[in-house]
């Protein structure tokens, strides 16, 4: 095993143009639940309101969902993300990494439907949980590349 720290304070972001929904991890860095959904209004505020999670959380890194096009490209809205999430991760003077995004939306709606509630109405939620997805799969990601679990390949 590595000496690499394994536990670290990480917020998942899921960057929407209206929303940004929000994550955090267990003590133990393993485990990423949604916290909550953060509607978007001036940078200014988003910035603060941010500032107190990280404060509250002692977040050392922000994970930013990358929503990459289907063929693997950098495209237009994976651009806009990047600009924004490289300017909060500025303001909060944090580290920023990506994660591949693609179909988490939607892994966070078929949840929902699984629970009995409508993804229409529960667009936040949806926010929330996507935020989970990314984040939890950098954990995992994190994890197997420090050597923390084995790699069952």
């Amino acid at each position: 095993m590595s000496n690499q720290k394994l536990w670290i304070s990480a917020l998942g972001l899921d960057i929407g143009s209206k929303r940004v929904g929000i994550a955090g991890c267990d003590g133990t860095g393993l485990i990423a639940t949604g916290i909550t959904t953060l509607v978007r209004s001036s940078f200014d505020r988003d910035v603060a309101y941010l500032r107190e999670l990280v404060s509250e959380r002692r977040v050392q890194i922000l994970v930013a969902g990358l929503p990459y096009s289907l063929n693997g490209e950098v495209g237009t809205q994976a651009r806009k993300v990047q600009k924004y999430a490289t300017r909060i991760a500025t303001a909060l003077e944090l580290p920023l990494e990506y994660a591949d995004e693609r179909l988490t939306s939607v892994g966070a709606e078929e949840l929902i439907q699984a629970q009995g509630m409508s993804p229409s109405r529960n667009k936040g939620l949806i926010d929330r949980k996507a935020a989970a997805l990314i984040l939890q799969q950098w954990l995992d990601e994190r994890r197997q590349k420090i050597g923390a679990i084995p790699n069952p390949d």
